[in-house]
């Protein structure tokens, strides 16, 4: 795979993102903090256009033509979830509003249910706080244990340090897929195998990984997995949980009201069959559909093509960023193909602090991230405050990590001199 083959791909889907099309501070916009959110290509943002406008109505509940088609094309959408993870049943797919209410989902619905007094939850250091702060509540309420997979030497998952940590115990391992912060790329069909030869559960928080690699969770063996779709192409408030569907059969319900119910009396009910059995309340209909226009375009794009295409975009950016003199790089590096890392690099420029750094490269047009990343425990353990991020996505270009070396290098020179 080589930078010249590559290339082409931004080139033919640019233009379908109108917001990269603008100025920021009278220079072209670099948007380089896709790990918090995507943009999203006119595709998405007409399919919402045309709902609101077209057929907007309650789904499920109506028998007029305006709620039959929004119906068809929300649920429509849960097929398009279903195949892009390849789950083996649409009713595995549960709409939530993000990562966050669906593992918050799965911790009180199973967690709560299923925990106890000393029973162990390992989780990472390098976890983002979504999938930290349920789990410390649930432990709090239940008498549950966390344990904590730290760093190897590449500030990767430790997988000799996990097997250490399994034992009769372990009820559950609860694991970033790729860290928002480190880039690193854990190992979740390992982890899966030898979580369940425990007795244990296995979810995997997938925010960082779906909208940039081939999913399969039947071959994953995960039994939970969450994802958020404005971080993969889709507008914000609609995500989705995957799970097992004996395992979600046998989750009590999330929340109440309606949609999830089947017979409603004074004194008790009876809940829908999956999924919506945990689809409480009217959804996040245009959301929803428009989630599934975006997965439509990633699979036109192609995910093998944005994966290779994104591979050698971190390798340049890893480089570029390495030559700068000052820089710290978190996380792993990249092999000669750029892979083994995902695209985004998290880095600190000496006493510059990241918002500095952050405010000055806006004034050339360049959007990165900084501050903790929603992984403060992390930052304590690596021993920084802060770091700055230039996270990656199919639609950026070498030329835009040009602007941004170039831009960081100077920042980091007028800094120098100030200190």
């Amino acid at each position: 795979m080589t930078l010249t083959q590559t290339r082409p791909l931004a080139d033919l889907i640019r233009a379908d993102f109108p917001i990269l099309q603008q100025q920021v501070h009278g220079k072209p916009l670099v948007y380089l903090d896709n790990a918090a959110t995507s943009q999203k290509p006119q595709a998405v943002i007409q399919t919402l256009v045309d709902y609101y406008q077209g057929y907007n109505a309650n789904v499920h509940r109506g028998v007029h033509t305006l709620s039959d088609k929004a119906t068809t094309a929300y649920e429509g959408a849960r097929d398009k979830v279903a195949e892009f993870i390849n789950a083996r049943s649409r009713q595995e797919i549960v709409y939530t509003r993000n990562a966050s209410e669906a593992i918050n989902l799965v911790a009180y619905s199973w967690g709560l249910s299923n925990l106890g007094p000393g029973d162990e939850i390992i989780l990472t250091v390098f976890e983002h706080h979504s999938n930290l702060i349920p789990w410390q509540l649930v432990a709090q309420k239940t008498g549950a244990i966390l344990k904590f997979v730290e760093l190897d030497a590449q500030q990767s998952f430790n997988l000799p340090q996990f097997q250490t940590l399994l034992s009769d115990k372990t009820k559950l391992v609860a694991v970033v897929h790729v860290s928002n912060t480190l880039g690193c790329i854990t190992p979740v069909a390992q982890i899966a195998e030898l979580a369940h030869a425990v007795g244990a559960k296995v979810l995997i928080d997938a925010c960082q990984s779906a909208p940039h690699m081939k999913l399969d969770v039947q071959a994953l063996d995960c039994d939970w997995l969450v994802a958020s779709g404005h971080k993969m192409c889709a507008p914000t408030g609609i995500g989705f949980l995957y799970g097992k569907l004996d395992l979600l059969r046998s989750m009590p319900p999330f929340l109440g009201g309606g949609e999830m119910i089947a017979d409603v009396f004074f004194d008790h009910a009876t809940y829908a069959d999956l999924p919506h059995k945990f689809e409480a309340g009217t959804p996040a209909i245009g959301e929803a559909i428009a989630l599934g226009a975006a997965i439509d375009y990633l699979n036109v794009v192609g995910m093998e093509a944005i994966h290779n295409y994104e591979a050698a975009l971190t390798q340049y950016l890893w480089n570029n960023l390495s030559q700068i003199p000052g820089l710290t790089l978190l996380g792993p590096a990249p092999d000669q193909d750029g892979f083994g890392r995902a695209a985004l690099v998290s880095f600190t420029a000496g006493e510059v602090h990241p918002h500095d750094l952050s405010t000055i490269l806006d004034e050339s047009g360049i959007a990165i991230r900084a501050g903790h990343h929603c992984t403060q425990p992390l930052h304590r353990h690596l021993g920084v405050q802060s770091t700055a991020r230039a996270s990656l996505y199919f639609y950026n270009t070498l030329a835009e990590i040009d602007a941004l070396t170039i831009a960081l290098g100077e920042a980091i020179e007028f800094f120098g001199s100030i200190f």
